[in-house]
C-alpha cells in the first residue's frame, strides 16, 4: 500500500506542484533501487534479527518515506522513494524465511500464493481508500494516514516475534561481500537463474500496470478520479484472486515452469488490449480487460516464490529469494522510466502498453519453446 500510494496520488499531488504524472514512474523506479539494494542484504539479516524484527523495520522505513513525501518538496520525493524501497526489499524474503520451514511440499505454490495476496491486497487498498483520503485531507493528509498505518502494523507485529524469530542466530556477522553472495548462489542453480531472469520482465510488466493505470484511465479514457482508483482497486483484487488460483494450478495440475509460460502470454494479451481503450469502450469492457491484467501480471508471483523455495537447498530460501529479488526488482526499476520514456516520445500511454506487452510475448513464447529444454529436478549446483 505505501509503494502504491504514489501513483494513486500522482494525477492530484502532481497539478499541486507542477510535476509531471509521469514522472510517478521514476518516483517507483526509485523505490525498487532500494529494494534491490534491501533485498540482498536481507538473507544475513534475517538470520540474525529474525523475520518479524526485520518487517517491523520495513514498516517503520516504508511508514517514514510516504510522510516524507507529505512534506510535498519534490527535493525530498527521491529520498521518500529509496526510504520505501528500503523498507519494502526485506519483506518477502522474511516472508520466505518462514514459509519455507513451516508448509508441506504439496501446499508450497498455495500457501505462498496466500501469502503473496498481502500485495495486491496492499494495491487495492490503496486504489480503493487513497483517493477518498485525497478528498477528505487533501493528498498530503492521505499520505501521512498510509504512513501512520505502517507504524500501526510495526506495532501489531510484536506479539508474533517470539514464536517466528526463535530460530534467529544473534552471532550471524554482517559483512559487506555477504551482501553479494545471494547473487553467486542464484548462478550457481540453472533453474533458479532462469526464474529470475524472466522475472526481471514480469516485475516490468506488473509495475507498468499499476503504476500507469490510473493516470492512464483519467487522460485517455477521461475517468474520474475515484472511478479509476476503483479499476485499479479491482485489477489488485483480481492480482487476489489470481494469486491464489495459480498457486492451487501450480500444486496440482500444471508445472511451475509451464504455469508461468502461459500467464506471460495471458498478460501480453491483456496489456495489448488495454493499449486499445478507447472513450467509446464500454466500461464493464475496460473493468474486465484491467481486472484480467491484474489476474495474469500481479498473480505470478506466488509460483515464482514458491518454485524458489521449493528449489533452494535447506535454510537457504530467505538468500535466494532475496537474490532473485534483486532481478525482479532491477525489471521495476528499468520498466517505469522506460515506459515514461516511451510515453513522453510518442505522447501515447497505448505505445506504452502495446510496447511492453510485445516483449512480454516474447518472453512467454520463449518459455513454451525452453521448457522441454530443462528437466523437471533442479540442477546441481554448477
Amino acid at each position: 500500500m505505501a509503494a502504491l500510494t504514489a501513483p494513486v496520488l500522482a494525477p492530484e499531488a502532481g497539478a499541486e506542484l507542477g510535476i509531471p504524472a509521469t514522472l510517478v514512474g521514476v518516483f517507483v523506479a526509485l523505490i525498487y533501487v532500494g529494494a534491490m539494494l534491501s533485498s540482498l542484504a536481507s538473507g544475513n539479516l534475517v538470520v540474525r534479527y529474525g523475520a518479524i524484527r526485520v518487517s517491523q523495520v520495513c514498516l517503520v522505513l516504508c511508514g517514514a518515506g510516504v510522510g516524507l513525501a507529505a512534506i510535498g518538496s519534490p527535493g525530498l520525493m527521491a529520498v521518500s522513494a529509496l526510504l520505501i524501497g528500503l523498507g519494502y526489499g526485506p519483506v518477502t524474503p522474511a516472508s520466505s524465511h518462514i514459509l519455507a520451514r513451516t508448509t508441506p511440499a504439496h501446499l508450497m505454490g498455495f500457501m505462498f500464493s496466500l501469502k503473496q495476496t498481502g500485495v495486491p491486497l496492499g494495491g487495492a487498498l490503496a486504489g480503493a481508500l487513497v483517493p477518498g483520503f485525497a478528498m477528505l485531507w487533501g493528498w498530503q493528509g492521505a499520505a501521512l494516514a498510509v504512513a501512520a498505518a505502517c507504524v500501526l502494523m510495526a506495532v501489531l507485529a510484536q506479539p508474533t516475534r517470539a514464536g517466528f524469530d526463535a530460530d534467529r542466530d544473534p552471532a550471524r556477522r554482517l559483512s559487506l561481500a555477504g551482501v553479494f553472495k545471494p547473487l553467486a548462489l542464484v548462478f550457481a542453480y540453472p533453474r533458479i537463474r532462469d526464474l529470475a531472469i524472466c522475472t526481471f520482465f514480469f516485475g516490468a510488466m506488473q509495475l507498468c500496470l499499476t503504476t500507469y493505470l490510473v493516470t492512464y484511465l483519467t487522460s485517455v479514457y477521461g475517468m474520474p478520479l475515484v472511478t479509476a482508483g476503483l479499476v485499479l482497486a479491482l485489477t489488485q483484487g483480481a492480482g487476489v484472486g489470481g494469486r491464489l488460483m495459480w498457486g492451487l494450478v501450480a500444486d496440482r495440475w500444471i508445472t511451475p515452469r509451464r504455469l508461468l509460460s502461459l500467464l506471460a502470454l495471458a498478460m501480453a494479451a491483456a496489456s495489448l488490449l488495454t493499449a486499445a481503450f478507447d472513450p467509446d469502450w464500454p466500461f464493464v469492457a475496460v473493468m474486465a480487460v484491467s481486472m484480467l491484467f491484474g489476474a495474469t501480471a500481479i498473480g505470478w508471483n506466488g509460483v515464482y516464490l514458491a518454485e524458489v523455495a521449493r528449489l533452494a537447498p535447506a535454510g537457504q530460501a530467505g538468500v535466494l529469494t532475496g537474490g532473485t529479488l534483486f532481478f525482479t526488482y532491477f525489471g521495476v526499476v528499468a520498466g517505469p522510466p522506460a515506459f515514461a520514456a516511451l510515453v513522453g516520445a510518442t505522447g501515447s500511454f497505448a505505445v506504452g502498453y502495446a510496447a511492453i506487452g510485445c516483449v512480454i510475448l516474447v518472453i512467454g513464447l520463449l518459455l513454451v519453446l525452453t521448457h522441454a529444454r530443462r528437466p523437471a529436478e533442479c540442477t546441481e549446483a554448477a
